[in-house]
């Protein structure tokens, strides 16, 4: 098993922690992991990503190659990171608009609003994306997600950063629901 993560966004909306806690919560799953980051030369504002390597043998080459899950937070990284060459999933934020000539398969969740509205916080939306990340691709379980979480985020934040976490593991359990290959839909609006 090798699964492949690009979490893309802009500078200063934490993708680098979420990345890191999505490779510590497979290492203590007992998988090995990965993880690195690249940013525009703006950095806090310009488009960053980091990726995510996890698989159960030596990973060889640390970069994602073909990402299985690729997020995009912003339009910029949409633009920028949003194509795939096999059968990975864009994870968009709902503030993204969509190409019109998109084939990938692709799912619109509210990451953003639901961090900042629902939880008060736009500065949780990493921690949310991650809660989707993880929830789409279970290459870890909540509670180990959990336990990575409290060990990366600074002290203090630990409750409001739980939360989060379940918040997009909810976000991710809706989507699951009408997930379909090359379907678009927003995980808000499925909750049978």
């Amino acid at each position: 098993m090798r699964v492949e993560f690009r979490l893309s966004g802009s500078g200063g909306q934490g993708l680098l922690l979420a990345g890191i806690v999505l490779a510590e919560a497979a290492i203590i799953e007992g998988k090995n992991a990965v993880q690195t980051q690249s940013y525009g030369p703006e950095a806090r504002g310009g488009s960053s990503k980091a990726e995510v390597v996890i698989s159960d043998e030596d990973i060889d080459y640390p970069k994602a190659i073909d990402p299985d899950f690729l997020l995009a937070l912003t339009q910029e990284s949409y633009r920028t990171y949003g194509a795939l060459q096999g059968q990975g999933l864009i994870v968009v934020d709902s503030s993204v608009e969509l190409s019109k000539d998109i084939t990938a398969r692709t799912i619109v969740v509210p990451i953003l609003k639901t961090a900042k509205e629902d939880l008060g916080k736009g500065v949780v939306a990493n921690i949310v994306a991650l809660g989707v990340l993880g929830g789409l691709s279970e290459v870890a379980s909540p509670d180990n997600l959990e336990r990575a979480v409290r060990a990366r985020v600074p002290k203090g934040t630990e409750d409001l950063n739980l939360k989060a976490l379940r918040a997009g593991i909810e976000l991710a359990k809706k989507a699951h629901v009408a997930w379909k290959p090359r379907d678009l839909f927003d995980a808000g609006e499925h909750d049978e």
